[in-house]
């Protein structure tokens, strides 16, 4: 959305591309151990979303674990091919908060090998799993620096139970090591930050909810957004995992038949472009 006569704002669209085995908070009842012998809904759901992103003549970022990576090298290769950006997701999901920095430095720097190896091309930007990068690992900023990315979008500027900096500033600012960190998009609203970036919460609340938020921040602020979400959110068929709490399945599966239609509405209400572009500026 933009004013009459002016060049619409370019906001960054932006997936995470893990299967829905592999988010965190079913990570009890689908040990790594075992993910190569669940079945993966990977390929069809991503093909989807490029024919999505295709049909609205949108770009996009792909954060893509190192994991999916190896075991789906033509997937990366569409991504590519079709022009939008490949970056990274780290290799095996594992929360930087989990680890220590020799064993996220390890993970961080496989996971761009293997993306740079299957996409034929630099791999710049990093988020980390869960936005898990936090005010007790700050340390990780420059272990993502010196891994060679040039920038990251892994802190989340909101109060949450599993992640969030909610003092940290609302949009892109240089670190210490030179690495530009890209916070995912909130709006300013009764003296807090609120959570404008999709995810879950874009899934939860109506989408005239989103719009309004984005739409804020293009036209008040007059900045870009970041949006996010995964491709297991446009797949309401997945299995369920019945014996998960009942927390985590509302979370996980509330209102998936909705997204793609609610995609199409952001695509064709807002401009998208890749995050390396749409914050080229910045960096």
């Amino acid at each position: 959305m933009s004013t009459p006569g002016t060049p619409p704002i370019i906001n960054a669209f932006t997936c995470d591309v893990e299967d829905y085995f592999q988010v965190s908070a079913l990570a009890p009842h689908f040990p790594r151990s075992c993910w190569d012998s669940v079945p993966c809904r990977i390929e069809r759901n991503v093909d989807r979303i490029l024919e999505l992103l295709d049909g609205h003549r949108a770009r996009g970022t792909f954060f893509v674990l190192g994991w999916v990576a190896e075991r789906y090298p033509t997937l990366v290769r569409r991504i590519a091919d079709a022009g939008h950006e490949v970056a990274s997701h780290g290799y095996c999901h594992e929360r930087a908060s989990a680890m220590t920095p020799d064993a996220f430095t390890a993970d961080i720097a496989l996971a761009k090998t293997v993306l740079e190896d299957v996409s034929g091309g630099p791999v710049t930007g990093y988020r980390a799993p869960s936005f898990s990068i936090g005010a007790g690992n700050l340390w990780a900023h420059d272990c993502i620096a010196r891994a060679g990315y040039r920038y990251s979008s892994s802190v989340y500027p909101v109060r949450h139970d599993h992640y969030g900096v909610p003092d940290a500033p609302r949009f892109p600012y240089r670190l210490d090591s030179g690495l530009l960190e890209v916070p995912v998009t909130t709006v300013r609203w009764m003296g807090r930050n609120w959570p404008a970036g999709g995810g879950g919460y874009f899934r939860l609340l109506p989408y005239a909810v989103s719009r309004w938020q984005i739409g804020r921040v293009n036209r008040e602020e007059g900045r870009s957004a970041i949006f996010y979400f995964h491709p297991w959110e446009i797949d309401p068929e997945q299995p369920r995992v019945r014996d998960a709490s009942i927390k985590t399945r509302f979370r996980h599966y509330v209102n998936l038949e909705r997204t793609e239609r609610r995609l199409h509405c952001l695509l064709r209400d807002f401009a998208w472009g890749r995050a390396d572009r749409v914050f080229a500026a910045d960096a």
